[in-house]
């Protein structure tokens, strides 16, 4: 599913203009990136969180060139699904 087949389904689902629903969907991933910029988790209860994993630095190796890099420590946005969300995807994909 695209962001415009998302606003499409929320504006026919609660009645509102699709640049309503555009707006709101905006703002929401807004406010989510901007508060994993800031390091602060956001927890939707029933649904998920957005979560910041930390990444250790670490040596990798080029094998073309035979040499070793460091790989400094980063962090990288995921997403990890609430419990009831992922007990729904799996029970869904089981009648398929």
């Amino acid at each position: 599913m695209t962001k415009a087949e998302m606003i499409a389904r929320i504006a026919s689902q609660t009645g509102v203009e699709k640049t309503a629903a555009l707006a709101v969907v905006e703002a929401f991933m807004e406010n989510v990136k901007e508060s994993m910029i800031a390091g602060e988790d956001v927890f939707l209860r029933g649904f998920g969180s957005f979560i910041i994993k930390r990444r250790a630095e670490k040596v990798a190796r080029n094998i073309t060139k035979n040499t070793t890099i460091v790989i400094p420590a980063h962090s990288i946005p995921a997403f990890k699904p609430a419990k009831v969300f992922l007990n729904a995807v799996k029970e869904g994909n089981k009648k398929e």
